[in-house]
């Protein structure tokens, strides 16, 4: 598989030594100061795994799309223009995948998270709330994986229905507070903590670098050969 890596930071150099072990070839790098024209090689990959910035992602989907390339989209804080990117990938009939978190590591954690919301949702005397934190570099927040977290609550537990975002004061009965915390070089923790006046359960995953992300955005890029229309890794997570 040749792959054009789009954004070029330290996501990307770890999506490039993955893919590479994995028997795939690199035909294209593009950094944040490149532009698409310089890149010649980007016309001969089978698929670009775009890893960029909030700012710019649209406009690469926009850019790849028109050049007929199919795209893995790891960069998050765009979802709120999901409708446009859907109609991007319909007009050029392309395939593209999306993923605020790459590891399976984390999406199992998404299901258990569900499941936990599902138990505990009749003991209202357990409240529910959400804590993220990431390196100090990162430019989103809260983090694509903790809103993911977040909805996955709200679906599963009924006596909660909106999401606050870093609450400054009471936080009511019906919202889920999320908070985070931007320090260091944290790759990316999320705890889903329920706390009751006897006990708190803590549900917490834990990061140990980005390898996890990485392997998971090539194993994307493989499953969606060959494939047209948009997708998330619950599609392919279904297939493995």
């Amino acid at each position: 598989m040749k792959v054009a890596l789009v954004g070029y930071g330290k996501m990307g150099r770890m999506v490039e030594e993955i893919a590479l072990q994995r028997g795939h070839e690199i035909v294209a790098r593009i950094s944040s100061k490149d532009k698409f024209s310089s890149q010649p090689g980007i016309s001969k990959a089978n698929v670009c795994i775009e890893f960029s910035h909030p700012s710019c992602v649209i406009e690469n989907i926009k850019k790849l799309a028109e050049m007929g390339r199919d795209i893995v989209v790891g960069t998050t804080g765009w979802y709120e223009q999901h409708n446009l990117v859907e109609e991007i990938v319909k007009r050029h009939n392309i395939g593209l995948l999306y993923a605020s978190n790459f590891s399976l590591g984390v999406n199992l954690f998404l299901k258990l998270v569900a499941e936990a919301s599902v138990l505990l949702d009749p003991f209202a005397e357990y409240d529910v709330g959400l804590f993220e934190a990431h390196h100090s570099q990162k430019a989103d927040s809260p983090s694509g994986t903790g809103k993911a977290i977040a909805k996955t609550i709200l679906k599963n537990m009924k006596r909660k229905n909106q999401i606050v975002e870093h609450a400054q004061g009471v936080v009511k009965p019906n919202e889920l507070n999320i908070a985070s915390l931007r320090c260091g070089s944290i790759p990316g923790t999320h705890s889903v903590i329920f706390s009751s006046p006897a006990d708190t359960i803590t549900l917490t995953h834990e990061a140990h670098n980005r390898q996890g992300f990485a392997k998971g955005a090539v194993q994307a890029a493989e499953w969606l050969q060959g494939k047209k229309g948009i997708f998330t890794i619950e599609h392919m997570l279904g297939d493995l």
